[in-house]
């Protein structure tokens, strides 16, 4: 039985990918300050700080993984795309992935971002479109793919860097986009948002980590785009929700005023998704948006 280490496993998408590597018959080794109690999923926890270099190489030595998910990052909601903290990331991972070596790993997938492209281009594709991080969060993240490509080439290790771009559903931070306006809704608060004239690519969170599981199973290799490449305006998204909760007149658009440096459009293509994984989303918008309102219909205290 492979052995697969994830770490982030207690996160926002990590969580997601608990269940679908144990279906598909993994030993599921998490690494997690925060540890989940998850009923039915037989999951082996290992309270490790990834900053802890000695003891992070005594527990991959201990568990002597052969697939490695690597997820953990930093990602306080309204500080990570310019926090310092994303520099010494740097330095965390290429101590896991080193440690992972040195037990004889083969395989890694690691999470990477949209936000490593130049988005002047519109339309982001892996190979194609250049890459000029605007923010230390995309910086640092291309910083570690180019390391890690070279170093997975010096080892003998196969690597591809999955570059998410937006995401939702359940167990999102309550602060970000979608969350907080089904939230607002919830407790019969009007939800304040821009325009909303930017259009993105929103793929949901489930569908995020089935790409990822998949992936690790996979003979892809090298840059890859993760996203529905579905283009959605930030206003249509919005009015999703509203419809969805039947409270339309609680969306007050352009209450927040929007960047002057804001890019217009942001959209992933998924063509390797499709005819290298064979991969097509579960979820569509409509659908995405309902589990994560009944989600938050659980947790919200009006």
């Amino acid at each position: 039985m492979n052995k697969v280490l994830i770490t982030g496993a207690s996160g926002f998408i990590g969580r997601h990918c608990l269940p679908l590597l144990v279906a598909q018959g993994y030993e599921v080794h998490a690494i997690s300050r925060h540890p989940l109690q998850i009923e039915d999923l037989d999951i082996h926890w290992h309270r490790v700080d990834l900053f802890d270099r000695i003891v992070l190489q005594k527990s991959i030595a201990e568990i002597q993984p052969s697939h490695l998910l690597h997820l953990a990052w930093y990602a306080v909601s309204g500080r990570y795309w310019t926090g310092l903290e994303n520099f010494q990331w740097v330095q965390v991972s290429l101590d896991l992935v080193r440690a992972f070596a040195e037990c004889g790993g083969k395989k890694i997938v690691a999470a990477g971002t949209c936000a490593e492209y130049d988005w002047r281009y519109g339309y982001c594709q892996a190979n194609v479109t250049p890459i000029a991080a605007q923010s230390p969060y995309g910086t640092c993240k291309q910083a570690f793919s180019l390391m890690l490509e070279s170093f997975c080439q010096q080892t003998d290790i196969s690597c591809t860097w999955g570059r998410i771009f937006w995401l939702y559903g359940r167990y999102e931070d309550p602060n970000r986009l979608v969350s907080s306006v089904i939230r607002s809704l919830l407790s019969d608060r009007m939800a304040q948002c821009s325009a909303g004239v930017q259009i993105r690519d929103f793929l949901y969170v489930r569908d995020v980590a089935d790409i990822l599981v998949q992936l690790l199973s996979s003979k892809l290799v090298g840059e890859i785009d993760i996203g529905s490449g579905i283009p959605i305006s930030i206003r249509s998204l919005v009015e999703c929700i509203a419809t969805q909760l039947d409270r339309p007149n609680l969306i007050d658009f352009g209450a927040i005023p929007t960047k002057s440096q804001e890019v217009p459009l942001v959209v992933a293509n998924p063509e390797r998704l499709r005819s290298e994984l064979n991969w097509y989303p579960q979820y569509d918008l409509a659908n995405g948006i309902a589990e994560t309102i009944n989600f938050w219909k659980q947790e919200v205290v009006v």
